[in-house]
């Protein structure tokens, strides 16, 4: 059924001019063809416009405004001055890290020879041991109750109240509303 319609054919010209084929047929001509009935072929005109070369010079080159690149100019300084204080506060940044890490890793040595230093002075230093020296070296003895020496006092205890300054009139109103109060 679907060979009965052999003399058919697409008209590939119907639905595009872009198309370039390429046939061993010659190129028809579309005005001598007669117009098919029911649907007819709008006529396409070419839309191109041929301009001068001097005219297609003038349109082609880029009209460059003063104020526009002198704004350009900022803003791009303005850009790279940010990026380089970003750039700097990095930089600084990361030394004053790097110098911290290394006062601590100090802070640290020096704590651990302290607490060191610390363990041997108090291995060495046990009251043992400063007693043997005190007694051996330096002479010492303990304290005895003939080398202890009692003083006695013949007056009783005093307390004596010292005079209050004067005040003025503003500091005695002061204490005398304060003393109201309590």
């Amino acid at each position: 059924m679907a060979y009965r319609n052999h003399d058919a054919a697409y008209d590939l010209n119907l639905f595009d001019d872009e198309f370039n084929f390429s046939t061993a047929a010659p190129k028809r001509e579309i005005d001598n063809e007669p117009q098919r009935q029911g649907r007819k072929k709008p006529i396409r005109r070419n839309k191109v416009v041929k301009l001068p070369e001097e005219e297609l010079n003038r349109i082609r080159r880029r009209k460059h405004s003063p104020v526009k690149i002198a704004l350009g100019a900022v803003g791009a300084g303005v850009v790279t001055f940010v990026i380089g204080v970003i750039i700097v506060g990095q930089v600084q940044l990361t030394e004053l890290n790097q110098k911290i890490i290394t006062a601590e890793k100090t802070l640290a040595d020096t704590e651990s020879i302290y607490i060191q230093n610390q363990m041997k002075v108090e291995s060495n230093l046990s009251n043992a041991e400063i007693e043997k020296y005190a007694t051996e070296v330096l002479g010492m003895t303990k304290a005895s109750n003939a080398q202890k020496e009692f003083v006695a006092l013949e007056t009783d205890d005093k307390a004596e109240v010292s005079a209050q300054k004067d005040n003025n009139i503003f500091t005695q109103f002061f204490e005398s509303l304060a003393n109201l109060w309590s």
